[in-house]
């Protein structure tokens, strides 16, 4: 229930988090029409009231300014900018351009790219503009890049896009397997509560499979370092234990099953010791991790975007669903195999068939029979035939000419899809392109030629499906600013004007008075199928809480198959023969590292959103990519010296950092940032389209680079104070005017712009960047143009407002940690010509309570456990992410704590 204002004006709404699948309950704070704060929803099962420090610093990322998109926006003509307009000529601007691209060159020429971000309405009204209307399956969403490999291994093995298990089953599990998954970065949330669980449950077992030793592999009991793309050869040869053993469950296997002797003979030869050579894995741990999983009373695996993001991703997926049907761990308490969607609501999209690949009700659109169903149930006399083009390929035919018009919504493929290059140039020769979007500055609006402006994360009302399959009202605590309106209200508008020129008579289609309407037409569409919450509504949602599909007679279900009947038309799983198949580009002379991608801990996506919370910067400011020692020295690399990876598609300049938790001739880059926030085409300038021929995700996992120094001796560093949002567009054009080149939102506010280059720049370039700053009569300043040197600062009432320093950059973090609110330097002046050291920056660890590295350390040079930590610094005492990266710092500590308590006023900046 909303909870009314409170004496200080302060009035609750019960919503759900924006970021991940883990669905988090939130409790919106509102006072006098804006947000306050965020708190975790105590009775919220998916969450119990905790959330992560992303869902913590939601408030500080609701906007109503330039960060934001207020109106419609159009640009007349390629070349020229974009300019504001009335919502109403945007919105019949896009009609006019999608019936005139229909009748021109017919239904196929659209292509409609949406998100997993989208509410289960949005989704279902959009699907309805292009199939029904339109007459497309050209519509596709960005979960193709996260989990359309999960819904493909399910679909093979179990009958349908169904996850099995629960969030209760973290607490029930004996032995939990994590697959290719930082969940204590990317769940975190859900990691806490496996801690909590094991911390009451000591006997239980983790395995995590993981290329890098992560926060989450570091808290296992056992990690499987293996090669990159190599989980098919692993899980084989677990499987190939557990038969040996026999730690199979032969009578579920008869029962319940069907092609398993096909699968035992390929698995044969998957010796542990052949494994082992393909794996880079002892073949001891992986006996071991297959007697743990197969003695288990209980046995849940959790796994993602490792698996899934890969061109075996589907195979990945099946191989490790094969151990839980060989052991019969499934369909029961604390066990199955759980995939943890990457999104709010990728399943919602999912239900309702917002995929080139699904129709609503988990339907088929290959399906003649399920082509008949959805047409009926939307009132209409056919749906489209053609298969509809998947994401990537969406991309492919824009660059060939066969789709000339894009509708992109609330996703940003000029920074998320693989091969920037290529995206970029489909992205230029399509002939009309609308962007659909809540935040400014996000590298996909560049390409539009129509802007809609839309409401986001709180303005919205729906539903969303987290990944345990529940349902969750979302709810609006604050209007839309400016002219921004919720997705399925565009959606719809855009529709009743295309049907007024294509089909009068369609118009009543979309002719919704809310969302409940829209809610409660497509539940009627999962009637008679596997996921059927035809029951449920907007009122059971409010009365009973979020509930879980399938819902039959008031309930919802909390795990599947149970009874072992499958969703297969023989009711049986089914066992898939087959083969390893290493990733599709293998390390070369040319490019001789396997590079990975992957997220951090206080960032998400592309940081559209994450980036406007001061917080979220502190623990990681700038993209950087991790080598192994080994390859550090190799390469002639120092720790933080500029390096270039180069791939076959494009190249990317980062600094680099060592990272023992590597292995040899693998490297890591966080997946956030792009051309929005530095030089280049970003991250996914290097990674590789090649997709699965089954779920068509792309391997943004994997892909061969070479890694060099980058030559760039001539270097620049600057901050600036001010709202970072504002900051960052306007020193955008900074970025592609050198090799390397970041602005970045910093941790001590403002924006840190950070530059590099052959060589000195001419004196004329400076002083335009000393006037971008705000720095051409700096209050101290020490100059000499000669040799590219420029020394520049700005203090106002004895606060620190800007610095700009080029060629020697001694300075910087003395003067980062006085902007962070630390010690003003003795003398300005003696800092800058390298007279007095200053003090150093210290990165933070717990962004919760901003405790520093320095202030932990600290804390252990004391003989504090973690316990005195909490108590004493109040670092793991938020969100609780930290707490892995504390426990590897006490683990490197020498002696052990032993003090319990801790001396205050030891948190230094």
């Amino acid at each position: 229930m909303i909870r009314p204002a409170a004496a200080d004006g302060v009035a609750e709404v019960p919503s759900v988090c924006c970021y991940c699948g883990t669905g988090c309950g939130v409790r919106v704070q509102v006072r006098d029409g804006a947000v306050v704060g965020v708190r975790g929803d105590d009775a919220h099962p998916a969450n119990r009231g905790r959330l992560c420090s992303k869902g913590l610093a939601l408030a500080d990322t609701v906007r109503r300014d330039g960060a934001r998109v207020l109106s419609a926006q159009w640009r007349a003509a390629r070349g020229q900018p974009l300019a504001d307009i009335a919502l109403d000529q945007a919105l019949d601007i896009a009609a006019g351009r999608l019936a005139d691209c229909v009748a021109r060159h017919g239904p196929d020429s659209v292509g409609f790219y949406l998100s997993g971000q989208l509410l289960t309405e949005d989704y279902a009204v959009f699907n309805k503009l292009a199939r029904a209307l339109v007459g497309t399956n050209n519509i596709d969403t960005n979960s193709r890049l996260c989990m359309s490999s999960a819904v493909s291994g399910y679909k093979r093995t179990l009958g349908a896009d169904a996850p099995p298990a629960c969030y209760e089953d973290l607490e029930l599990a004996d032995t939990v397997l994590i697959a290719g998954s930082n969940m204590a970065y990317a769940h975190p949330v859900l990691f806490r509560r496996l801690e909590a669980a094991r911390a009451r449950r000591p006997g239980m077992k983790l395995i995590v499979a993981d290329p890098r030793r992560t926060d989450t592999a570091a808290c296992a009991d056992l990690h499987l370092q293996l090669a990159p793309g190599t989980d098919v050869a692993l899980f084989h040869a677990m499987l190939h234990v557990m038969v040996n053993e026999d730690l199979i469950d032969r009578g579920y296997i008869r029962r319940h099953t069907e092609g398993f002797e096909a699968l035992r003979e390929r698995v044969r030869s998957c010796t542990p010791a052949a494994a082992q050579e393909i794996c880079g894995v002892p073949a001891a741990d992986i006996a071991q991790a297959a007697r743990w999983f197969g003695q288990a009373g209980a046995a849940l695996s959790l796994y993602t975007m490792g698996l899934n993001q890969s061109t075996s991703g589907t195979d990945k997926n099946a191989a490790l669903i094969h151990l839980h049907l060989a052991t019969g761990q499934i369909g029961r308490p604390g066990a199955g195999p759980f995939s943890l969607t990457g999104q709010p609501n990728a399943m919602g999209g999912r239900e309702a068939g917002g995929m080139a690949t699904l129709l609503p009700g988990h339907r088929d659109p290959a399906s003649a029979g399920d082509r008949r169903e959805t047409a009926a149930l939307w009132g209409v006399d056919a749906l489209p035939q053609a298969p509809g083009a998947t994401a990537l390929e969406m991309f492919d035919a824009a660059l060939d000419g066969r789709i000339k018009l894009l509708w992109i919504a609330a996703t940003n493929p000029a920074q998320s899809l693989p091969d920037q290059a290529r995206v970029r140039a489909a992205l230029e020769r399509a002939e009309f392109v609308i962007v659909q979007e809540a935040y400014a500055g996000t590298e996909t609006l560049a390409y539009a030629d129509l802007v809609l402006p839309a409401a986001t994360w709180p303005e919205k009302s729906g539903t969303v499906t987290n990944s345990e399959r529940r349902i969750s009202r979302v709810r609006a605590a604050v209007p839309p600013p400016g002219d921004a309106r919720p997705d399925w209200r565009l959606a719809q508008a855009v529709a009743q004007r295309l049907a007024a020129r294509l089909a009068p008579g369609k118009a009543a289609l979309f002719g919704y008075r809310d969302e409940a309407e829209v809610f409660a037409e497509h539940a009627r569409m999962t009637a008679g199928r596997d996921l059927d919450y035809s029951a449920l509504d907007y009122a059971a949602l409010e009365a009973g809480g979020p509930q879980q599909w399938p819902y039959r007679q008031g309930r919802g279900a909390a795990r599947l198959y149970g009874d072992g009947v499958y969703a297969t038309p023989g009711g049986r799983a089914r066992f898939i023969d087959l083969a390893y198949r290493p990733a599709a580009e293998a390390a070369s002379p040319a490019f001789p590292l396997q590079l990975t991608t992957g997220r951090l801990r206080d960032h998400w996506h592309t940081m559209a959103r994450t980036s406007l919370a001061r917080a979220l910067t502190r623990h990681v400011e700038e993209p950087w990519v991790s080598l192994h020692p080994e390859d550090m020295r190799r390469l002639g690399l120092e720790p933080g010296a500029l390096a270039r990876l180069t791939s076959r598609r494009g190249s990317v300049v980062a600094p680099a950092q060592p990272d023992e938790g590597l292995r040899p001739g693998c490297a890591f880059l966080p997946m956030h940032w792009g051309s929005a926030f530095m030089a280049g085409l970003g991250v996914n300038a290097l990674t590789n389209p090649a997709a699965d021929p089954l779920s068509r995700q792309p391997e943004l996992k994997h892909c061969a680079v070479s890694a060099e120094p980058a030559g760039l001796p001539w270097q620049a560093a600057a901050w600036l104070q001010g709202d970072a949002a504002a900051l960052r567009l306007r020193l955008a054009p900074w970025l592609r005017r050198f090799d390397y080149a970041v602005a970045l939102p910093a941790g001590a506010g403002g924006v840190r712009l950070r530059l590099a280059a052959p060589a000195a720049p001419p004196s004329a370039m400076l002083d335009a960047l000393a006037d971008a700053l705000d720095l051409r009569r700096p209050d101290v300043a020490f100059d000499d143009p000669a040799r590219g040197l420029m020394r520049r600062v700005r203090v106002e009432q004895g606060a620190l407002r800007g610095f700009l320093l080029t060629g020697d950059l001694r300075a910087q973090e003395a003067l980062l940690s006085w902007a962070a609110g630390g010690e003003a330097p003795r003398g300005v002046a003696a800092l800058l010509t390298g007279r007095i050291a200053g003090a150093a920056r210290s990165r933070t660890v717990c962004v919760c309570n901003g405790v520093s590295v320095a202030a932990i350390q600290a804390g252990i040079g004391q003989g504090c456990d973690l316990a005195a930590l909490k108590s004493g610094l109040g670092c793991g005492t938020g969100c609780g992410s930290c707490v892995p990266e504390i426990l590897a710092m006490l683990a490197r500590a020498a002696p052990p704590p032993t003090r319990s308590d801790i001396r205050p006023g030891t948190n230094p900046v």
